[in-house]
C-alpha cells in the first residue's frame, strides 16, 4: 500500500492500516529533516512502514496494489497520474473511513462554512445524545452512552476512531473538494452548503470543483438523506443529484418539501406543512448572515439525523466563532480586531465584510488560487475605509481595487503595522485575506495564529 503525503491524514491512515496487518510505504516530497515528526509518530511501526522522502520516485508503483492521496496531493502529479495510467486503485483516508465505519456518517462540503456548520452539528449532536442518556438513568439495563466523532478536513483524520466506533454512534465529517474528488463513496447524511469559485488552481475548472463536490451525493441511496442550500445557485444546482430524502436550508421559507428557514426574529423547521419553532435569532452568538446560514444548515442536518429541535437549540445558544473564522481577537486603540484567516477566496472576505457596519480596516492578500476579483474589489470600494494589501497577490488585487486607497506590504506583520498607525476608535480590523497563506505560512491557522500574537502583543 502506498501512501502519497506526510501529513496527519497519510500518518493516520499508515497507523490503521498497519494495525490491520497491512505493509506500507509512506512517501512525502519533503527530505526526512522536516518530516521528523511523523517520522517519530510512527516509530513503533518502523517494522511495517517504509517511508521514501524527498520526491515521489515512479519505482513505488512497481509493488503497490493501491494507492492513497492524501488531501494536499493534487491528481496532476505525475506519480497518481501514473498510477491512474496503470490502472492502480486509487483511495485517500475519508474513503477508506466509509468503507469500514460501523456507524451513521453526516458529511459536510461547500466551498464556506464546512468548519463553522460541522463544529455546529458535532455540537447539536452531543446535546442530543445528551439528552438522550439523561433521559435513560433510571433504565433497567443502562446502555453504553452513544458517542459523537468530529473530524475529517477539520481536527483529526476520522479514520484514527475507527477501533473505538459503536453502531449507535454519529461521526460528523467536514470533507474537502480534494478529498472528495477520488471518493466513491458517499455518507448517509450529505450536506452541500454551496458552491462557489475555490481552488480553481487546483481543479482547472469551476466544472471540475463542481464535479468533485457532486461526488458528496452521487454514490447516495434511496435509503439516505441530503442536505442543500437554497439560496445558493451551486449547492441548488446538484439536487439533480439527489436519491433519497431531500432536506433544505434557506433564509426565506421553503415553497414546498422540508427545511430550515427565517420569520421575522425567528429560526423555523418546517415539515410535513407543519411550522416547528427552534429558537431566537438573537441567542445566534455569530456575527454575519453567512453564519446565519451556517446554523440554518446545521439545524436542517440535525433534523435529517432525527436529532430533537431541544437540542439544536442547546447546541446553537452560546456558540462562539471557530478559531480563525470571523473570531474577535481583542479591542485595542479603541477597535475591535477580527480574525478570519480561514477567508481564502475572495467570496470568503466579501462575506466577513458584509458582517459589519462599523468602518472597516482590511488586511487582504496572500496567495492567489487564479480566481476572480472584481466582486471583492467592488465591495471594498463600497465597505472597506482602508485596505492593506500583503504578500503575492498584492498586484492583482491592487488592479482589481483601481483607485481605492490602499497600502502595499510585504508581510502580514508589515501589515499590522501599518493597522496600528491608521487604526481609529470605532474601527474593525479584519484580517481577510482571500488568498491562502502559502506565500508566507504553512497554512492558514498559522497565519491566523501569527495574526492573533500580533495583536495581543499591541
Amino acid at each position: 500500500m502506498l501512501i502519497l503525503g506526510a501529513a496527519r491524514q497519510g500518518t493516520a491512515l499508515a497507523r490503521f492500516l498497519v494495525k490491520r496487518g497491512a505493509r506500507v510505504t509512506l512517501n512525502d516530497r519533503q527530505p526526512a529533516e522536516k518530516l521528523s515528526e511523523a517520522i517519530t509518530s510512527l516509530k513503533e511501526f518502523s517494522g511495517a512502514v517504509k517511508w521514501v522522502t524527498g520526491g515521489h520516485p515512479l519505482e513505488l508503483l512497481e509493488d503497490s496494489d493501491m494507492v492513497c492521496v492524501s488531501g494536499g496531493v493534487p491528481l496532476t502529479n505525475p506519480i497518481v497520474a501514473e498510477a491512474r495510467a496503470r490502472g492502480v486503485p486509487l483511495s485517500n483516508d475519508s474513503q477508506i473511513f466509509l468503507e469500514a465505519a460501523p456507524c451513521k456518517v453526516i458529511g459536510i462540503t461547500g466551498s464556506a462554512g464546512k468548519t463553522t456548520t460541522t463544529a455546529l452539528v458535532g455540537r447539536i449532536a452531543e446535546e442530543g445524545y445528551r439528552l438522550q442518556a439523561a433521559s435513560s438513568l433510571h433504565a433497567s439495563y443502562p446502555q453504553r452512552a452513544k458517542k459523537v466523532y468530529i473530524g475529517g478536513n477539520i481536527g483529526s483524520p476520522l479514520v484514527a476512531y475507527l477501533d473505538e466506533m459503536q453502531a449507535e454512534d454519529l461521526a460528523v465529517m467536514e470533507l474537502s473538494s480534494f478529498q472528495l474528488e477520488i471518493m466513491t463513496r458517499s455518507p448517509q447524511i450529505a450536506v452541500v452548503l454551496n458552491i462557489s469559485p475555490n481552488h480553481l488552481d487546483r481543479h482547472g475548472t469551476m466544472q471540475a470543483y463542481t464535479a468533485a463536490k457532486r461526488h458528496i451525493l452521487e454514490y447516495q441511496s434511496a435509503a439516505d438523506v441530503a442536505v442543500l442550500g437554497r439560496d445558493d445557485p451551486g449547492a441548488w444546482g446538484v439536487a439533480d443529484v439527489v436519491k433519497g430524502r431531500l432536506v433544505s436550508f434557506g433564509l426565506d421559507a421553503p415553497e414546498t418539501g422540508t427545511g430550515t428557514y427565517v420569520s421575522g426574529e425567528d429560526v423555523f423547521y418546517m415539515r410535513d406543512g407543519i411550522q416547528n419553532w427552534i429558537m431566537r435569532r438573537s441567542s445566534i452568538l455569530l456575527r454575519g448572515e453567512h453564519n446565519l446560514l451556517n446554523v440554518l444548515a446545521a439545524c436542517a442536518t440535525a433534523a435529517a439525523a432525527g436529532l430533537p429541535i431541544k437540542a439544536m437549540r442547546a447546541g446553537v445558544e452560546g456558540f462562539k466563532e471557530v478559531p480563525h473564522r470571523l473570531e474577535f481577537v481583542r479591542r485595542w486603540g479603541g477597535a475591535d480586531w477580527y480574525n478570519d484567516s480561514i477567508a481564502t477566496a475572495p467570496e470568503r472576505s466579501m462575506a466577513a465584510i458584509r458582517s459589519f457596519d462599523e468602518p472597516i480596516i482590511l488586511l487582504a492578500g496572500g496567495r492567489d488560487k487564479d480566481l476572480p476579483w472584481e466582486d471583492f474589489a467592488a465591495l471594498v470600494r463600497q465597505r472597506v475605509d482602508h485596505l492593506i494589501l500583503f504578500g503575492e497577490a498584492v498586484d492583482k488585487i491592487a488592479r482589481a481595487v483601481g483607485n481605492h486607497p490602499y497600502t502595499r506590504c510585504a508581510t502580514l506583520r508589515e501589515a499590522v503595522q501599518v493597522a496600528i498607525r491608521l487604526v481609529e476608535p470605532g474601527d474593525v480590523v479584519l484580517l481577510s485575506p482571500g488568498g491562502t497563506s502559502f506565500d508566507e505560512f504553512r497554512d492558514f491557522e498559522e497565519r491566523g495564529e501569527c495574526f492573533r500574537q500580533l495583536v495581543m502583543s499591541l
